[in-house]
């Protein structure tokens, strides 16, 4: 018999059968894992099957190649905050897609756990929007992918940072990307050195930054591309500041406009 318990984070959760639920949780040592919940689509247990909630959680199953069992225990609702804000309960939704989409199944990440706990835990904080563009710099670089945001990949002045390389991911000074600034992604002020602005317009700067490197790192060669719940929260976000026009906006049915 194969078992383990740890403390994880709600991503998804989907009907299985006639009552019951497959859901996916972010564990703190084992990873994104799936389990099959008994009575997991029952009034008692769908409010606790929430993306953003923090469980206590045993799997077990027979041979661990098996999807297995889940016993799931809430301990807090991180979404609680998040439920009467549509803004920010898109971020929740879409942090916990992206981890669900993109992270190998079974392979421990006890940092982006934490990242993802702590994000949640602050959805009501005044920079919420900047953590969360900052969460997602941190996710592409637990996937591999990391953003060089510390020096000019030409060779100027690492304070005067302004862009960043769509191709490589390094920062670009103001002086040494001017000629190229047509090519080039903004990088939003709370990104600088000088750590500055985190007004919404910096956030979807930061948003509009990060979405280029999951659709073309993370996402590039997944069946689904970016999950819909990032492309949803990217959309209301434009919509939020008045942004969305056709070059920018993301349709519902999954496309850029």
């Amino acid at each position: 018999m194969e078992q383990w318990q740890d403390q994880g984070i709600v991503l998804s959760a989907r009907p299985h059968g006639e009552n019951g639920a497959v859901v996916s949780v972010l564990t703190e040592n084992y990873g994104r894992h799936a389990g099959y919940v008994r009575g997991g689509q029952s009034s008692r247990n769908r409010g606790a099957l929430q993306p953003g909630n923090l469980v206590g959680a045993r799997w077990s199953s027979r041979v661990a190649d098996q999807l297995g069992t889940f016993m799931l225990e809430q301990d807090r609702n991180l979404a609680a905050g998040c439920m009467d804000d549509a803004l920010r309960l898109g971020a929740l939704l879409s942090a916990c897609a992206l981890c669900d989409a993109a992270l190998p199944e079974r392979e421990a990440h006890p940092g982006l756990f934490h990242g993802l706990q702590a994000l949640l835990e602050n959805m009501d904080s005044d920079i919420w929007g900047a953590a969360y563009v900052m969460w997602e710099v941190a996710l592409l670089k637990e996937l591999g992918f990391a953003l060089n945001l510390s020096r000019c990949a030409g060779g100027g002045d690492a304070a005067a940072l302004e862009w960043i390389s769509p191709k490589t991911g390094h920062a670009v000074s103001r002086e040494k990307g001017a000629p190229y600034q047509d090519k080039l992604l903004s990088l939003p002020a709370f990104l600088k050195p000088d750590r500055g602005d985190t007004s919404d317009e910096e956030v979807f700067t930061g948003l509009r930054m990060t979405f280029h490197f999951l659709e073309h790192w993370v996402f590039n060669h997944h069946s689904r591309g970016i999950p819909e719940q990032r492309l949803r929260f990217h959309e209301r976000f434009a919509r939020h500041i008045g942004h969305l026009t056709a070059k920018e906006g993301i349709l519902s049915d999954g496309t850029q406009g």
